[in-house]
């Protein structure tokens, strides 16, 4: 079987992760955490999960030219993501996210954008052949442009939320938001073109389509160490699963499965399963 092939146009970020004992409230100090850097950003993360389940990746995107964006893109150059559009800067530095993660795997994110801002529309290519993967960590003009320019499959993850050009919803295959960002675009849920994935947290997720739903999973039952990137690993399973024809109660399951499997390990790349993992995990099989 010929192995699908997806653009994701998104952010790049190097993690700087601090495990505590409790997250901090407002003007509150905590000591006694544990450091760890991971690769991140939700463009590149999506980009690493999905070659770990078994696409072609091209990434298009931004980093500064410094030892950040080398530890940033090291995992999907392993992987063997294609970067030969990831562009590095010289007057900006890689993106960071600074994490916050407490011991029921609970998480509080503040990202310095850096080069990932810097991403300008005129620098997309000048058409999207194969199917493309955005998501909002980027400037939204972007996003919208490279919807414009997509001639295949288009998916879009409303994630961090913001509101993007109508068309661009309704041109788009596939939707993926959370719950509160659901509650956000509002009566725009129903009006979305394409199928729309709402992630419910411990509760799995549901699917739409034309607003009316399809399917609803609840996901495996797992011990959860850390929930960073585990929304960016269902997108990148849904889209997946989607693509090779499953239906949609098969495709949420999957996604629901590869999602839930994240959660069990620490960081947000480090932590994407590979597709025999996902599917040990589905059969019961899993150690």
């Amino acid at each position: 079987m010929t192995r699908p092939v997806v653009r994701v146009v998104g952010s790049v970020n190097l993690d700087i992760v601090a495990r505590a004992p409790a997250l901090p409230r407002p003007g509150e100090t905590v000591i006694g955490a544990s450091l760890e850097r991971h690769p991140g950003g939700k463009g590149a993360n999506q980009a690493l999960a999905l070659a770990r389940l078994g696409t072609d990746v091209r990434l298009w995107a931004r980093t500064g030219d410094d030892a950040f964006a080398d530890e940033a893109l090291a995992l999907l150059k392993a992987e063997g993501v294609d970067l030969s559009e990831v562009v590095r800067l010289a007057d900006a530095h890689t993106g960071v996210a600074l994490i916050g993660v407490d011991p029921d795997g609970e998480n509080q994110i503040l990202v310095a954008s850096g080069a990932n801002a810097r991403m300008r529309p005129e620098d997309l290519p000048t058409e999207i052949p194969e199917a493309l993967l955005c998501q909002l960590e980027c400037p939204l003009e972007v996003v919208a442009e490279a919807v414009r320019r997509a001639r295949g499959l288009v998916a879009l993850n409303l994630a961090p939320f913001a509101l993007l050009p109508s068309e661009c919803l309704q041109r788009a295959d596939l939707l993926v938001l959370n719950e509160i960002e659901a509650e956000a675009l509002g009566d725009q849920v129903a009006q979305a073109g394409g199928a729309v994935a709402i992630t419910l947290g411990a509760e799995g997720a549901c699917m739409l389509r034309g607003g009316r739903q399809t399917a609803r999973v609840r996901p495996p039952a797992v011990r959860v160490v850390d929930t960073t990137g585990a929304g960016d690993v269902f997108t990148a399973a849904l889209l997946v699963s989607l693509q090779e024809g499953l239906d949609d109660p098969g495709a949420l399951r999957f996604a629901c499965a590869a999602a839930a499997l994240s959660a069990t390990r620490p960081g947000a790349q480090p932590a994407c399963p590979t597709r025999r993992e996902v599917e040990a995990l589905l059969s019961g099989d899993a150690t």
